[in-house]
């Protein structure tokens, strides 16, 4: 490069081949993720999490990288997603289940709060009083099951009012 403005664009012609295979790798991912399958970003499990940022890294580098072909960068990416796959599919073996999938943890059990499961879970008092809030809740006192799941979100089971007894029709 002789000078700044060589520095600053490069030789165009390799901006030409990564913009190629940057858009060859992009359109081969949506391919290879449409044949998988469907998970939300809300659904994301920590596994799904891994293979979305490597999917995302590896496009990336592919595609600026001059010593890298669309052919290797799409056997990584297969590869990948292969590896996605089987997981996904070995959840179903309980000693698969244990390694990947974070346990549910009870945070509130019948209104009292589970202090060692929630620092467990890297949450705050002031955490748990926010999704409270967010389900409709003022306090603990009126909830039976607080669970994180393993998935990250906490789902808030209130207990149930009880039931009227059952009346009567006279005629």
């Amino acid at each position: 490069m002789d000078s700044f403005g060589d520095a600053l664009i490069g030789d165009w012609h390799h901006a030409a081949y990564a913009a190629v295979k940057g858009l060859a790798l992009f359109l081969t991912a949506a391919v290879a993720f449409r044949l998988t399958e469907r998970r939300t970003m809300a659904e994301f499990a920590p596994f799904d999490w891994v293979a979305a940022v490597a999917v995302g890294a590896l496009v990336g580098r592919t595609a600026t990288a001059s010593d890298a072909s669309w052919l290797t960068g799409t056997a990584a990416l297969l590869a990948i997603l292969a590896g996605h796959a089987a997981i996904t599919r070995l959840r179903f073996l309980p000693v698969i289940r244990r390694l990947v999938d974070p346990p549910l943890r009870i945070l509130i059990r019948d209104g009292h709060v589970n202090q060692g499961n929630l620092r467990r879970c890297g949450l705050t008092e002031a955490d748990l009083d926010a999704v409270l809030r967010q389900h409709g809740h003022h306090s603990t006192a009126g909830i039976h099951l607080a669970i994180f799941e393993a998935k990250g979100a906490v789902s808030v089971l209130p207990h149930q009012p009880a039931e009227p007894p059952p009346t009567t029709a006279t005629g």
